[in-house]
């Protein structure tokens, strides 16, 4: 049978960037998909990057932009995978395109409407720490970088979904802001979602992972000033929402004495996570380091399990931490409690034997790395396996680690198992070279299995 030389990157982070280029690079069409309404993934949302401190957006936005103009790329973003069918070299794929409400055809990006917007909710680039609108870009180095209606909190959504269904009671504002100060005309509100239908040759998934939600961890107390490892990333961020000025969530006070818990639910079966989840270790260690750069009074605790620094220069940034004022702390953190204007952090000290606590203005959780949430409904569509974890399986994770368990389908990034930055993207290289090769032959052989 003829192998259709058509590609399906499946998540649009740096590793399905990084697959999405150097299939496109070779001289094949791409289509590049991805659920949320922009590319970038979580490395858009660091502050720097391990070891070198690198600003990931000069690292990662040209791989954007170059994805966004690149003539063997077609990019659906705000979109998801429905069904596939078919064997490798030839599968048929169904993906939703989410009706954004707004003609990309027309929208500038100008941030007239996100602007003027009266709703405003937690923004997910932020994680939370800041709002953004209900019509709205998610960042500014976005791609693309138009608007998307939130149709859930959208206030006129609202009203016309309370008109059709009849109900009684007191009817949501119209509002409309957003259609009448747009100077492009670009709202479009009957816009409905639509099924695109594609043949494609081979698959890369890459839709890499998302952090456990701290509420499984309930002993480390739910208070504004215990936060996840990705809100202080937006904290910290000099293009973040403080600017890089770093505030507690509660009060806007400068904290002075922060402490970080590494592995909170990795390593950890009493909560479904035995894994390690690899880059805790780093980034926790980068994160005090940038800290009491920003905070130079600032003191940082880490408690740790073990340290693993398994990546180049990894173990002597690991040092540089220590020898800048960081304290490591070998043992697991009990309890977390709030006690007046602080927080006290319950834990032992493993190499001394003794108790331990540890007063904070401010904890940093270094959450255990999940598959990203859909995973294992994308697994059932696609006919490929998940692990215990939920992560993709390998078809042998010595040999032959790219390749799924159905030929055809190649894995890429954190969507096969924890990972950091530079193996995501050597695993996006390397699933794009599997591409290649099978585009190579005319004809696909060994037969392969059928997907239903």
């Amino acid at each position: 049978m003829r192998v259709v030389k058509k590609a399906l990157v499946i998540g649009g982070g740096v590793a399905g960037i990084q697959a999405a280029l150097d299939i496109a690079d070779g001289g094949y069409q791409v289509i590049l998909v991805e659920k949320t309404p922009s590319i970038g993934g979580h490395m858009a949302q660091y502050a720097e990057v391990f070891p070198t401190l690198d600003c990931p957006q000069c690292i990662l936005t040209p791989k954007m932009v170059d994805v966004g103009q690149h003539p063997n790329i077609t990019l659906l973003t705000y979109a998801e995978v429905q069904k596939v069918s078919g064997e490798v070299g030839n599968f048929q794929v169904e993906i939703l395109q989410k009706a954004r409400k707004v003609d990309h055809t027309k929208c500038t990006g100008c941030g007239t409407c996100w602007q003027k917007c009266p709703e405003k909710i937690p923004s997910e680039y932020d994680a939370g720490v800041a709002d953004r609108a209900a019509i709205y870009i998610p960042f500014a180095q976005a791609v693309p970088a138009k608007a998307v209606i939130d149709t859930e909190h959208c206030r006129y959504i609202k009203y016309l979904d309370f008109m059709e269904s009849g109900a009684e009671g007191k009817k949501p504002p119209q509002c409309r802001i957003c259609e009448r100060l747009c100077p492009a005309g670009a709202i479009y509100w009957e816009q409905e979602d639509e099924i695109i239908t594609e043949q494609v040759g081979a698959i890369v998934v890459a839709t890499g992972f998302d952090l456990m939600p701290v509420e499984r961890l309930p002993e480390y107390a739910d208070d504004p000033d215990v936060i996840d490892g990705i809100q202080f990333e937006r904290i910290l961020c000099p293009g973040g929402p403080t600017a890089g000025v770093v505030h507690r969530p509660s009060d806007g006070k400068t904290p002075k004495e922060v402490v970080f818990v590494s592995c909170a639910g990795s390593r950890d079966p009493e909560h479904g996570v035995p894994h390690c989840s690899r880059v805790c270790c780093m980034y926790l260690a980068k994160q005090a380091m940038l800290f009491k750069h920003a905070v130079h009074d600032g003191q940082t605790h880490i408690f740790y399990i073990d340290t693993r620094t398994t990546g180049k220069g990894y173990e002597e940034f690991l040092q540089r931490t220590m020898a800048e004022g960081t304290v490591y702390l070998r043992g697991k953190v009990s309890r977390i409690y709030r006690d007046g204007d602080k927080i006290k952090v319950m834990g032992v000290d493993t190499l001394s034997g003794k108790q331990v606590e540890v007063s904070a203005d401010l904890v940093v959780l270094g959450m255990a790395m999940l598959p990203s949430i859909g995973s294992q409904e994308l697994a059932d569509r696609l006919g490929i396996t998940t692990n215990e974890q939920g992560f993709f399986t390998e078809n042998h994770i010595k040999i032959d680690p790219l390749e799924s368990t159905c030929p055809g389908i190649y894995l890429a990034g954190a969507a096969q198992g924890p990972k950091d930055i530079p193996d995501s993207v050597a695993q996006g290289s390397g699933a794009a070279s599997k591409v290649l090769g099978l585009f190579a032959r005319s004809e696909k052989t060994p037969e392969g299995l059928t997907v239903s």
